[in-house]
C-alpha cells in the first residue's frame, strides 16, 4: 500500500505499483533508497529495441508507456530519464550527469555514455543509478570521497580525479577497480540523444551486438550473455541456453518479466 497516494498523479502512482514500492512518499533517504532498490529488482535492463531496430525514444511518455504500461525495461538513457522523472514527481531535486563507463573498456579513456542522476535527500547528495546492465549500487552512493560504502556483499568508493571529477570505484576479490566516472555538469534531457543514438546505431557500438539483460533478485541475479541464460544464486550458477524461439520467450517471461 503506497500512503499519502491521494495526491499523486495517477501516472506515478502506476509507475510505483509496477516497481513493488509501497509505504509511505516523501523525500527522505529511506524513501529514495527503497525506490532504488525496488527498482532494480522489478526494470530489467534490456537493449532489445536496439536489436530488433526499433527506434528508442527517451521522452516521458514514451518511456511510461515502455516501461510502466508495457512492463518492459531498456538501457541508462531510458532507466535513468524515467526513474528520473519519478523522483522529480515525487519532490526530489534531482540533476542529470553524464558518465565515462570503465568497466570491461579496453580503448581508455572511455567517451561519455552512460546517464546517471545526483539526487539530493535530507540536505545531502546521493549518486542514483538504476541503469547498468552488470553489477551496480543498489542503493544510493553518499556523494562524499574516499568513504567505502558497503551494500551487503558489495563495495563502492568515490574518489575525485582532476580530469575526470568523480570517480566510482568497485570492490572485487579485495581490489579497487573503476567502474564509472563523471563530472558535475548538469545534462539536459536533449542532451543525451546524440549519444543515445550513437548507441542505437555505430557499427562498434556493444548495444548493437547481442542480447544484454539483467536484474536483480531475492536471492542474486539473473541475466543473459548472448544467446546463454544465467542464474545467479548463493548456490552457485544455472546456465542453459533455450532450444526454440518459443523456449526463448518463455525464459524471458520467467526471468526477466519481459514479453515481447
Amino acid at each position: 500500500m503506497i500512503v499519502n497516494s491521494s495526491s499523486l498523479k495517477p501516472e506515478v502512482v502506476a509507475y510505483l505499483e509496477r516497481i513493488g514500492y509501497s509505504g509511505s512518499v516523501d523525500t527522505s533517504l529511506a524513501t529514495l533508497a527503497k525506490l532504488q532498490e525496488c527498482h532494480v529488482h522489478t526494470v530489467p535492463y534490456e537493449n532489445f529495441d536496439i536489436l530488433n531496430r526499433i527506434p528508442l525514444s527517451l521522452e516521458i511518455p514514451s518511456l511510461f508507456d515502455k516501461v510502466v504500461v508495457r512492463r518492459r525495461g531498456g538501457y541508462c538513457f531510458e532507466l535513468n530519464a524515467l526513474f528520473g522523472w519519478l523522483l522529480m514527481e515525487l519532490g526530489f531535486k534531482v540533476t542529470n550527469y553524464f558518465a565515462r563507463f570503465w568497466r570491461d573498456e579496453t580503448d581508455t579513456p572511455p567517451k561519455r555514455r552512460h546517464h546517471i542522476l545526483q539526487v539530493e535527500a535530507e540536505g545531502e547528495l546521493y549518486l542514483c543509478d538504476v541503469g547498468v546492465g552488470g553489477i551496480a549500487p543498489r542503493s544510493p552512493i553518499h556523494m562524499i570521497e574516499n568513504a567505502v560504502q558497503e551494500q551487503q556483499d558489495e563495495a563502492y568508493r568515490l574518489e575525485k580525479d582532476s580530469f575526470f571529477g568523480w570517480v566510482l570505484n568497485e570492490r572485487k576479490k579485495g581490489q579497487w577497480s573503476r567502474l564509472y566516472s563523471f563530472t558535475e555538469e548538469p545534462q539536459l534531457p536533449k542532451d543525451f540523444l546524440m549519444t543515445s543514438y550513437w548507441c542505437e546505431h555505430a557499427p562498434d557500438s556493444i548495444f548493437t551486438k547481442d542480447a544484454m539483460v539483467a536484474i536483480r533478485t531475492s536471492a542474486g541475479r539473473n541475466s543473459i550473455a548472448g544467446e546463454e541464460f544465467r542464474i545467479f544464486t548463493p548456490e552457485g550458477v544455472r546456465a542453459f541456453t533455450p532450444r526454440t524461439q518459443e523456449e526463448y520467450a518463455e525464459a524471458l517471461r520467467t526471468y526477466f518479466g519481459i514479453s515481447i
